[in-house]
């Protein structure tokens, strides 16, 4: 079936779209290659065996046209995401998958801004105890949003996406929340825990993409049209191939942001201007996104914080000696769980972790997520997403544990 490229599009979210696999795409379409990016308005050949066409019929609703094709919702909405669904009209044609994945979070390609979006609003529409707030906006106006689950005293904060090429923690962070919140709503466990007690004990505030600017530009290159064109091609010493960018549209590290010997690092860095990576910026929290990120902690006063990144399967808990006695036990009890290691990390500074445990003396990780070479192949996610899953589990209980403490 014939498909035309939409701005943003790449193979494996067209992919993801019909339900085939990327190398059918490229054997459609010889001309192809999987190293360049997609031009909007390109017509594709998209192998048509798992999906058709439905034209909407006089008096059609997405959800009468969902019962009768047993899809949900959700299904006929990622495969139509550059149509406005809002107002069916007849005679307009949809992108029916033949059968649905029985998930909202979908892992089996580049996610982004635009999946963050649309899957927030499903979550939340199928578990309305969510909570969706906008907590600030990024350079180029995307809004970052964080989202809770529970309602108990103990909070933890989980974030995600804040380097441009780890993006894949962001999928890998949602898929989690909606796990926990299927769990929480059926009465089922996750991970061998009563999700439903647990949340009434511990609340979890996540912050899924605090880079999207920088997470589009990895994923998709840059378009000739960017309004920061010229200067990220000149950052990027004149290469358009984007997908060892870490930083943010302006060329800052956003975990070498945040008031924690800010100094130090910049010294230790020595990159003078922005760049793919390592430029701590002009000064603590120049960039919206680490400065939203830091006054949303500030004004929720977490009990304990996990920052993911990629890569390596270590966990990061010790920060100059201003972490609190239980920050070891913790980190061994994930570590535990997950199969990563536990490392006492000295030599770096200005860390969101580093500012948490340094301005509120409480435990906090960064974690590194897999093994391999950023950005971490999308095909691994299911490994991944096993160890994540324990992971996040493990740090519910400890957050929980915290209470007794206090």
């Amino acid at each position: 079936m014939p498909y035309v490229v939409q701005p943003g599009d790449t193979l494996l979210r067209i992919a993801r779209m019909f339900n085939v696999n990327k190398e059918s795409l490229l054997a459609a379409n010889p001309g192809l290659s999987s190293a360049k990016p997609l031009s909007p308005g390109l017509l594709l050949s998209v192998p048509a065996q798992t999906a058709f066409i439905y034209r909407v019929q006089p008096g059609d609703t997405l959800l009468g046209i969902a019962c009768k094709f047993g899809l949900s919702l959700q299904d006929i909405i990622s495969a139509n995401r550059h149509q406005e669904l809002k107002q069916l009209l007849p005679g307009a044609l949809l992108t029916m998958p033949c059968a649905g994945s029985g998930r909202i979070v979908d892992g089996r390609a580049e996610y982004g801004q635009r999946e963050l979006t649309a899957d927030a609003e499903a979550l939340l529409k199928a578990y309305p105890f969510l909570q969706v707030e906008k907590i600030g906006a990024s350079v180029m106006g995307k809004p970052l949003i964080a989202i809770r689950l529970g309602e108990g005293p103990i909070k933890l904060h989980v974030n995600a996406g804040m380097h441009a090429n780890e993006w894949i923690t962001t999928p890998l962070l949602m898929t989690f929340l909606e796990d926990a919140a299927r769990a929480a709503s059926s009465g089922e466990k996750l991970c061998g825990i009563d999700m439903q007690a647990l949340l009434q004990r511990v609340t979890l505030w996540v912050v899924p993409l605090v880079n999207p600017d920088g997470a589009e530009l990895a994923q998709e290159g840059l378009r000739p049209d960017h309004p920061h064109a010229a200067e990220l091609l000149r950052w990027n010493k004149g290469s358009d191939r984007f997908n060892k960018w870490k930083a943010n549209i302006r060329g800052v590290d956003l975990n070498d942001q945040f008031p924690a010997f800010w100094e130090e690092e910049t010294s230790r860095r020595g990159n003078d201007g922005p760049g793919p990576r390592d430029y701590p910026g002009p000064n603590p929290l120049s960039e919206p996104e680490a400065r939203a990120l830091a006054e949303f902690t500030a004004e929720q006063r977490f009990d304990l914080v996990v920052a993911l990144h990629t890569q390596g399967q270590e966990i990061y808990w010790n920060y100059r000696g201003y972490e609190p006695p239980e920050s070891e036990r913790i980190a061994r009890k994930l570590g535990k769980d997950s199969g990563y290691k536990p490392v006492k990390l000295s030599g770096s500074d200005a860390g969101y972790k580093d500012w948490f445990i340094l301005q509120f003396r409480k435990p906090g990780f960064t974690v590194e997520i897999g093994y391999g070479v950023n950005p971490l192949p999308v095909e691994a996610f299911p490994d991944l997403y096993d160890e994540v899953r324990m992971l996040l589990a493990a740090a519910l209980e400890a957050a929980r544990a915290q209470e007794k403490q206090e």
